[in-house]
């Protein structure tokens, strides 16, 4: 591994591409939309307008030493929602600010808090963030303000990187608590008696960005403040919660449901923002049989490098790890013809060191990085300066991340360009064939199921650890009568030691030896991350989380890091450590995984008539197995497959729910097609609902899994080389991918109908005759050559 770049030292300016005369985003724009090449894939070229900012005057009861830090920043008066939150805080009420990205949500709850302290020395604060990058982003902010304000007692980062005097001093006296849910759940919580000073004091609790908690981890972080709530009013406090988030469809029901209690809602957005030109590409056709489109992955690296050759400062997002570092190996290639050097364009993603993401952070702030490609880690509202543009390579999944990634672009007001390049998949050409609903369209709702059995209960003997249960105590919003069930489940397994206190009363203590917490991820089902090592040197280079190992990790697997290309030589599951010589291949790996899914209980089941047939649907628990079962070979710049590989790793499995549709075999027998084709037709069907229902539920795609399967037990497919016959009945499943499920499968249950009739639209409309991708979904070759085409 290189030495990592210092991004301190200035660069040669790079030349504007070679048919664009000016540097800017202006140029570049002018440039596009004179070159055929790109205007002709233009879809929408729309700019949305600014808008004048709404103000209020500071409060009169402001303390004067909050002014003066409000006044050395140039904050003379606040944004309307900025005064709104402060009023609703004041008056005793849990809010939520719910306003788009660069509109000022930090001072929503950076005021209320350095009021507080200002007016009470004893008074306390905890803010929790979804990473440990955005505490430590605001930390710095924070401190600044209440330094500039004279409050003595600072604000803390708590969390893993923390030392362990730093960690004495925040437990002793620290005004402010910055951490994660992660080091509250398992490094304070349990430790609560250590953290008494601060407990009795807490005031106010923030909870920022708040979009992010959604699915397993939302559910997992309602479990968590339930207990902070407890462990709160143990010490005699009832603090306030002030949250914030990014623009969603339901942010007052998100944010009840999170802290158990109904919440004010601040929407109306007072802060000014320049006009944004929104651009959505869709590659070209390259393959008219097949529908192919040209590499979205590559026409997003054409448009990145005219913009950072233009000087206008470009974020990429791309959808996996492995794309940012393909994208990365590309924009530094093409960069180099306009002196642009490598270390001026950066990636950013999950496994990387934290110091090597720190140093990117602080390259884009002060400009010695013009260019960086990264996955959804730089949604968050980490301040990363001001950026020009963002070209995201692929739609995101849902309308709300594809405008908080929008978003991290034109923050002080300029103009700025959001570009869309659209892929071949059908989410994506669904958005390529009604641009519009990136500005008409309603934005998702987040989905939580806090009282999840499986993640409840995991939370309950936490908090049985922190502080023992009497009986009739409820657990917050959870009825006593449920906690009383599930620690009569947890007694019968001796997890949990009934027995009279003093009083008489019957009291669940913890009885078990293990600690709860270490037991319980908040983020995966819970296993430890693996270590990547690089030998010769055997220098630690990054880490990967326990899942992503055996797609990424496997051995003869191209792990990619930094532009750079690492063959992995062993992977030991057992250590928790993956070994890894660089190499310099043309080519990279892509894994192939195998699903099996097994019904365990049936909750519902319902017969859905059609205008030829009756088909069968249902929804309950299911056992999902996946296992990586081999690997490709992608040749670079061609993307040609160059070859397969065998790979042995263990499965996993997953408890969740799914929804179900069972064709009768008789529909299956009469279309008089050989069962590769029919097979394939069926894929292309499951596809299409696929698509149909993440829409329908405005949820992330990648939310739910799909699977077909013969019959409602699970089973695959009988052999491709068997007739269409021979008892074959298909049934698709999708299934939430959540440990437990967090209530998807259920909706999709109950509106079965206009789901299937909604599915039949989509493909009656799509004017292709076999099936593209843009309704069932993107085609392999070898596949569709010898079953003819997929039937619709």
């Amino acid at each position: 591994m290189q030495d990592q770049p210092s991004f301190t030292q200035p660069f040669e300016k790079p030349a504007p591409a070679p048919w664009i005369h000016a540097v800017g985003l202006d140029a570049v724009l002018a440039a596009w939309r004179a070159d055929r090449r790109v205007s002709a894939n233009l879809v929408l070229d729309a700019l949305l307008p600014g808008r004048a900012g709404h103000y209020a005057e500071l409060p009169a009861e402001v303390p004067a030493a909050v002014k003066r830090a409000l006044l050395a920043r140039g904050i003379g008066r606040l944004y309307a929602h900025q005064a709104e939150a402060l009023a609703q805080v004041r008056a005793g009420r849990d809010v939520v600010v719910a306003t788009p990205t660069a509109s000022g949500k930090s001072l929503c709850f950076n005021l209320p808090v350095l009021e507080r302290l200002a007016r009470n020395p004893e008074a306390r604060a905890l803010y929790l963030f979804p990473t440990k990058a955005l505490a430590r982003d605001q930390e710095h902010a924070l401190l600044a303000l209440l330094g500039d304000a004279g409050l003595e007692r600072g604000a803390v980062t708590y969390d893993g990187d923390t030392p362990a005097d730093a960690r004495r001093a925040a437990r002793d006296g620290g005004a402010v608590i910055l951490t994660n849910p992660d080091m509250l759940h398992a490094g304070i919580l349990p430790h609560h008696p250590a953290w008494a000073r601060f407990f009795s004091g807490l005031a106010l609790v923030v909870v920022d960005e708040l979009h992010a908690y959604r699915g397993v981890m939302g559910s997992h972080l309602a479990n968590v403040l339930r207990r902070l709530d407890r462990v709160a009013r143990f010490h005699g406090a009832r603090p306030t919660y002030v949250m914030a988030s990014a623009t969603i469809g339901n942010p007052a029901e998100h944010a009840a449901r999170l802290i158990g209690r109904e919440v004010t809602l601040v929407a109306e957005n007072g802060a000014p923002a320049g006009p944004r030109q929104l651009l959505v590409y869709n590659p070209p056709v390259v393959n008219e049989v097949l529908q192919i489109r040209q590499s979205y992955l590559k026409a997003t690296v054409r448009l990145a490098v005219d913009l950072i050759a233009a000087e206008v400062p470009t974020l990429v997002f791309a959808s996996s790890r492995n794309a940012v570092e393909v994208m990365l190996k590309y924009l530094r290639e093409r960069l180099a013809a306009h002196h642009v050097p490598p270390e001026a364009v950066q990636g950013y993603r999950g496994g990387y060191l934290p110091g090597t993401r720190r140093r990117i952070e602080q390259g884009l702030r002060d400009g010695a990085v013009r260019g960086v490609v990264a996955t959804h880690a730089l949604e968050l509202g980490i301040d990363i300066g001001m950026l020009g543009a963002v070209v995201c390579a692929g739609y995101p999944g849902s309308l709300a991340g594809t405008w908080q990634r929008f978003g991290r672009a034109g923050r002080r007001g300029e103009t700025a360009l959001a570009v869309l390049v659209t892929s071949s998949a059908p989410h994506d050409q669904y958005l390529a064939a009604h641009p519009r609903l990136l500005t008409d369209a309603a934005i998702e709702q987040a989905r939580i199921d806090p009282d999840n059995v499986e993640i409840l209960l995991q939370h309950l003997k936490c908090a049985a650890f922190e502080l023992a249960f009497a009986a009739g105590d409820p657990l917050r919003d959870v009825p006593a009568e449920a906690v009383g069930q599930a620690l009569g489940f947890l007694a019968d397994h001796l997890v949990v030691h009934p027995g009279p206190d003093a009083a008489g009363r019957l009291v669940y203590h913890w009885s078990a030896d293990a600690y709860p917490a270490n037991d319980v991820s908040l983020r995966a089902v819970g296993w430890d991350n693996v270590v990547i090592i690089e030998r010769p040197e055997d220098r630690t280079i990054g880490e990967l989380d326990w899942r992503s190992s055996h797609t990424m990790l496997h051995e003869q697997a191209i792990y990619q890091q930094d532009g750079e290309q690492y063959e992995v030589e062993r992977l030991d599951l057992e250590q928790r450590k993956a070994y890894v010589r660089r190499v310099e291949p043309d080519y990279f790996t892509t894994a192939m995984t195998h699903t099996r899914l097994t019904v365990i209980h049936t909750d519902g089941q319902a017969s859905l008539r059609g205008a030829r047939f009756a088909a069968t649907v249902g929804q309950g628990d299911v056992s999902v197995v996946e296992r990586v079962v081999g690997f490709k070979k992608i040749k670079f710049h061609s993307h040609e497959n160059v070859g397969y590989g065998e790979v042995r790793l263990p499965e996993l499995q997953m408890h969740t729910t799914a929804f179900w549709l069972t064709l009768p075999e008789a529909l299956v027998e009469g279309v008089g097609a050989p069962r590769p084709e029919v097979i394939d037709a069926l894929r292309g069907l499951g596809h299409a609902m696929h698509l149909v229902a993440s829409m329908s539920l405005m949820t992330d795609p990648h939310d739910l899994g799909i699977v077909l399967g013969d019959g409602a037990d699970g089973e695959q497919p009988p052999a491709k080389g068997e007739g269409a016959g021979g008892g074959f009945n298909p049934t698709l499943f999708l299934f939430d991918r959540v440990p437990g499920g967090v209530g998807l499968a259920a909706r999709l249950f109950a509106e079965r109908g206009p789901l299937c009739a909604r599915t039949a639209a989509a493909l009656a409309a799509c004017a292709c005759q076999l099936g593209c991708p843009a309704c069932i979904g993107p085609v392999e070759a070898p596949a569709h050559a010898q079953a003819g085409g997929r039937r619709k």
